[in-house]
């Protein structure tokens, strides 16, 4: 791996290509294109679903799982890219966002309530995440906290209570790496039940950490669309297309914006410990 940068020849002669101009080897994002605020969701489709909701929405990278659009939402600037599903290849998308120059990151994805009274197209906006996958424990020692960043909370939870009419719940989330649970092994959630986890959900704790490693802010928004407690245990009845937590998603979305237009807005917000 060279240092520095490469150059290219043009019909002007030869051109340098810093470094920060290349595109990510991944996920394919140039610096110059993501904006310090970045929306992160699991669904390709989402992201063009974030996008319609910003002036000036344009794609600026598309390989693999991983897409991204960015725009201005009331004349702020942020991104929405897509990160697929698991820990392992999400981290990838965190980890290059990152080094591009985002300072503060929200995903907004779905999750399995794991406590009654949270039901279909309720929102968790999470403080915090179980770190039950294989992906972080590479990063840092279990024994490492995988934390929402107060003032991300704060914001989540102010915009939502402006945008939604429907219930909203704060606190703990679980992060697994199967979808399925195992016909051997049986499902694993259980013991985040007991613990008072609110749901489960696949990748907001390689967020958190991936973030804290780069010393910038992170949090969560989640629609429910289902609940493990009175699901069937193969999961043959799980629907998440519903209209009740179609609905919910889109809210979701918009809420996620207007928070992250909101901390950008508030600079001493945004910039959290020391850049590496």
């Amino acid at each position: 791996m060279g240092g520095g940068g490469t150059s290219v020849d043009t019909e002007h002669g030869r051109v340098g290509v810093t470094s920060a101009e290349r595109p990510a080897p991944l996920t394919r994002v140039r610096p110059a294109d993501v904006a310090a605020a970045v929306l992160v969701v699991g669904d390709p489709a989402r992201v063009d679903e974030a996008a319609g909701l910003l002036d000036g929405a344009r794609r600026v990278a598309s390989a693999r799982e991983y897409v991204t659009c960015t725009g201005s939402l009331a004349g702020t600037r942020l991104t929405v890219a897509s990160h697929g599903v698991g820990s392992a290849g999400a981290a990838v998308c965190f980890e290059e966002l990152a080094r591009a120059g985002a300072r503060v990151i929200v995903r907004a994805g779905t999750c399995g309530a794991l406590q009654p009274g949270i039901g279909d197209g309720d929102l968790v906006i999470a403080t915090g995440a179980v770190r039950d996958e294989g992906t972080t424990p590479r990063l840092l020692p279990l024994g490492y906290p995988a934390l929402a960043d107060a003032d991300v909370v704060a914001a989540l939870g102010q915009a939502a209570r402006r945008e939604l009419p429907g219930a909203v719940h704060r606190g703990v989330v679980a992060t697994t790496d199967t979808f399925y649970p195992s016909a051997v092994l049986g499902p694993a959630w259980r013991v985040w039940h007991d613990a008072g986890v609110l749901a489960i959900e696949m990748e907001l704790a390689a967020l958190l950490v991936v973030s804290a490693l780069h010393g910038i802010r992170a949090g969560g928004i989640l629609t429910v669309d289902g609940n493990l407690l009175t699901a069937s245990q193969d999961m043959r009845d799980y629907d998440p297309h519903r209209e009740v937590v179609s609905t919910a998603k889109a809210a979701m979305l918009e809420v996620a914006l207007r928070a992250l237009a909101a901390l950008t807005r508030s600079p001493a917000r945004v910039a959290a410990g020391p850049q590496r």
